[in-house]
């Protein structure tokens, strides 16, 4: 800041200036405005979901290093993480992490409930397949852990603490409807409406009928705000209102497309099913947006839910994603769509890690990516044996400083080890246990960093 000594808090700046608190949502990222004093890099997690397992030979690279090249040339990366070519060096893909959470609930069930909370199921009366019914997870998900250590510091709490988004998932309550657990019995429900999520991140009512420029609201309160700060909080202040205005125009664009009669769809399978890629692509530039406004340094996206049934006709596949993942695997037809599915999710995955490395890091060098680890995994290893096995780990970016541009290979270990290593990654390490405890005897995974 210019007129004073040492940083001031957001709302005070507001009071002096006259200001109304519309603006706060566009100052959080800004240095000037810090809360505390600085303690290195700031650290980003996304964990990004998608179902119904994967198609092996397609998808796991070779164990060693992804430089590895053959006359010169490095040795291509299987066609389902082909899309991730250009992130190869910040890419680190784990092998023989299993979810070994056994108890209640079906695969698939335990797959995603089971996931990020490396606990069992509670009992309860949501019955899948011939196994016994289950409720909700018995615990906490390590991203909420997570949350809740960063929150209680000063110098690294957010105005939301983690943010849950969404793609096609069902308006439904269920044990496959959910990964992230706030404690046991207490799922949080991803916001998978672009128009709801942009709402809760400014603080405006919008929806598909009325919309409105948030900036044209506070723009002479973000002018006299601006007057004020340094170079560097300008330039910021100004990459934020421009993500928010290019996001408005998608919204509008999104409102005019979708201005005509909905068909009548059977039932299990969304409305929206075929603006999936467009939804998408919104809901990655509202990630983009709320990181970069530093509203939160936790989130997940996750795409559809476990048993999920996307019909991908834009990739020309008429069947639904969770049919064909039951197909054996001698079906070279059902294999070949599976692959193109699970490609066109690692191609969103790389979108994401595009988007973040061409946003600048406020306030610091490099880019976004630079200080995020996007996790992108799923309920099963393999969608018609249903096996917890293999599960797909796959790590983009520079956020928790593991040694990337790898694959490796472990001994069928518990993922529960994975799970605390991702907490001792944000220096939680007073966390010795998490999940089930008789799966963290050996202390986080090592060989990560």
């Amino acid at each position: 800041m210019t007129h004073h000594h040492g940083p001031i808090g957001r709302r005070e700046l507001l009071r002096r200036l006259g200001v109304g608190s519309a603006a706060l949502p566009f100052l959080g990222n800004l240095p000037s405005l810090a809360r505390g004093a600085a303690v290195g890099p700031k650290q980003r997690l996304i964990v990004l979901f998608t179902p119904d397992g994967t198609v092996r030979k397609n998808f796991w690279p070779a164990a060693g290093s992804l430089s590895a090249a053959v006359d010169g040339a490095p040795v291509a990366l299987p066609p389902i993480l082909a899309p991730l070519e250009p992130f190869r060096d910040r890419l680190l893909t784990l092998k023989g992490v299993c979810n070994k959470i056994r108890g209640d609930g079906d695969g698939h069930m335990r797959g995603i409930g089971c996931l990020l909370t490396g606990v069992e199921l509670f009992p309860g009366n949501i019955q899948g397949g011939s196994d016994t019914p289950a409720g909700w997870s018995s615990g906490p998900s390590i991203d909420q852990e997570i949350r809740a250590h960063l929150q209680a510091r000063p110098e690294t709490a957010t105005r939301f603490g983690s943010l849950e988004f969404g793609v096609l998932v069902p308006n439904r309550a269920d044990t496959w409807t959910r990964m992230v657990y706030a404690g046991p019995n207490k799922p949080v429900a991803p916001i998978d409406d672009p128009y709801q999520m942009f709402a809760r991140l400014y603080g405006q009512t919008r929806d598909r009928e009325s919309l409105r420029s948030v900036l044209d609201e506070v723009r002479e309160d973000l002018a006299a705000v601006s007057a004020v700060l340094p170079a560097e909080d300008r330039r910021i202040l100004e990459e934020h209102a421009a993500l928010v205005r290019g996001f408005e125009e998608e919204l509008a664009e999104q409102r005019t497309a979708a201005a005509h009669a909905v068909p009548v769809l059977e039932p299990g399978i969304l409305e929206d099913n075929d603006r999936m890629p467009q939804i998408s692509r919104m809901q990655i530039e509202l990630l983009v947006a709320s990181l970069a406004a530093d509203f939160t340094r936790v989130a997940s996206l996750q795409y559809t839910n476990s048993v999920g049934q996307p019909r991908m006709q834009w990739l020309g596949i008429d069947e639904g994603q969770h049919d064909l993942s039951h197909e054996p695997n001698s079906n070279a037809a059902a294999q070949e769509k599976l692959t193109r599915i699970n490609a066109w999710y690692a191609g969103e995955v790389a979108h994401l890690a595009r988007r973040l490395a061409e946003t600048p890091e406020p306030g610091g060098d490099g880019s976004l990516l630079d200080h995020t680890t996007i996790l992108w995994t799923n309920e099963l290893g393999e969608g018609n044996s249903h096996t917890r096995n293999d599960i797909p780990w796959v790590l983009v970016g520079g956020g928790l400083g593991f040694s990337t541009g790898r694959a490796l290979e472990f001994p069928e270990v518990a993922h529960n080890r994975f799970l605390l290593a991702l907490a001792h990654a944000f220096g939680h390490t007073g966390l010795e246990r998490f999940g089930n405890p008789d799966f963290c005897g050996d202390g986080p995974l090592t060989g990560l960093a």
